[in-house]
């Protein structure tokens, strides 16, 4: 069979000769020319150019959902100002109606105590994503 070399020899004659190790071997190291290490460069530049603008991308997607989750909470207290409580004035004996009643006013009650602390959440958000001078 085919005999390999000690590694710990083949060192030690490598560095007594100042010879490196793989021409020892007898093996010849192709070294990346220039111009293979100027195309990957100018690769990895055009995906960092690709990553940094999805990242602005995905960036403006949020700083927008902010924004628009703002305007809804906005619009449905207005509109729940504007309704003022209707189902306080319906006919509770039909029972379609009451359930209806009981749900509107269950959702009122929630969104009342909640959109605040979501409106001021969208706030921060949409402070926290816009685009830094």
């Amino acid at each position: 069979g085919l005999s390999v070399p000690d590694s710990d020899m083949l060192i030690n004659i490598s560095e007594a000769l100042e010879t490196p190790v793989h021409i020892l071997l007898g093996e010849t190291v192709i070294e990346p020319e220039a111009d293979d290490i100027k195309a990957i460069s100018e690769k990895l530049t055009i995906i960092n150019c690709q990553l940094a603008q999805r990242k602005e991308t995905n960036r403006k997607i949020l700083h927008w959902l902010f924004i628009l989750l703002c305007a809804g909470i906005i619009l449905v207290f207005a509109l729940l100002i504007k309704m003022d409580s209707p189902y306080l004035l319906w006919n509770y004996n039909n029972p379609e109606t009451a359930i209806l009643g009981v749900a509107f006013h269950a959702f009122e009650w929630l969104f009342v105590r909640l959109a605040p602390l979501i409106l001021i959440g969208g706030i921060i958000g949409a402070l926290s994503t816009r685009k830094k001078a």
